[in-house]
């Protein structure tokens, strides 16, 4: 294909894939009336932005996003890196087994476990608290299998040198292959943060406090049975966009270092 048609092609694949951001934008910035004309606005205003700044508790839901998101993403980090090297260095009796059942509960959808994952936060008393947003969040099979997938390509040699200095398995990992995976560890906690900051269908079903809303629920109360005020939700959907937006722009270099390091498609 020459360079110019390969171009073309490039500017009109960019230009589908920003034209929706492009029109959210502008709908933010239309006046309520005109939300759905295809013509230009006859006037930009704020007064969408400024009414769920002012009149909606958004701010309240973002914290308790960003306290849920972090909370996932710092433990996950932690715990997944631990259990991926285990299975990547470690010699013990089904090992295979276990990163095969880990992997295949990559086939298991949430809405699939909704209900028992629900019974037993009751039974634990986890309902309406910051506990049971963060608790059932923390496992993902695929932080364990990007990590893993990793630390295979981290040269042994280090880790024996480290031994020779008489660093037990738990010093190996955090002096030497943690400081060394920096890359994928970073492209995780994006990855996971922007995975907890979008979550929806366990915080609806795992909370009934207004106070610990999150910050997709509570857009989705902006929506009534007979009508909604779509201007407001596009309003709030930009404001929530915001931190996801920073998150990725900070972390997509080493988000794309990470998955060529590991050799993912």
């Amino acid at each position: 294909m020459p360079v110019r048609l390969r171009a073309i092609v490039g500017y009109v694949l960019a230009m589908v894939t920003v034209a929706p951001l492009v029109w959210l934008l502008v709908a933010v910035l239309r006046p309520a009336d005109e939300l759905f004309d295809v013509t230009l606005p006859s006037r930009l205003t704020l007064d969408n932005l400024l009414y769920v700044l002012t009149e909606v508790p958004i701010g309240r839901y973002m914290v308790n996003s960003a306290i849920v998101s972090v909370a996932v993403t710092v433990i996950a980090l932690v715990l997944h890196s631990m259990a991926a090297y285990a299975l990547a260095r470690l010699r013990f009796p089904g090992r295979q087994v276990i990163f095969s059942m880990i992997v295949s509960t990559l086939l298991v959808s949430l809405p699939v476990v909704l209900v028992p994952l629900f019974l037993v936060a009751k039974e634990l008393g986890l309902l309406d608290t910051y506990a049971g947003l963060i608790l059932p969040a923390i496992f993902h099979a695929f932080g364990i299998f990007l990590l893993r997938q990793y630390y295979l390509t981290i040269p042994r040699e280090l880790e024996e040198a480290a031994d020779l200095d008489g660093c037990g398995y738990f010093r190996r990992w955090w002096q030497v292959v943690v400081p060394l995976s920096r890359p994928v560890l970073a492209s995780l906690a994006v990855l996971f943060f922007l995975a907890n900051w979008n979550a929806f269908l366990w915080p609806l079903t795992a909370t009934r406090d207004p106070e610990l809303r999150v910050v997709q629920v509570g857009i989705s109360t902006l929506q009534g049975q007979y009508g909604s005020a779509w201007n407001y939700v596009l309003a709030a959907t930009v404001i929530a966009a915001v931190p996801t937006l920073v998150a990725f722009v900070l972390g997509q270099r080493r988000l794309v270092e990470a998955i060529k390091t590991s050799g993912l498609k």
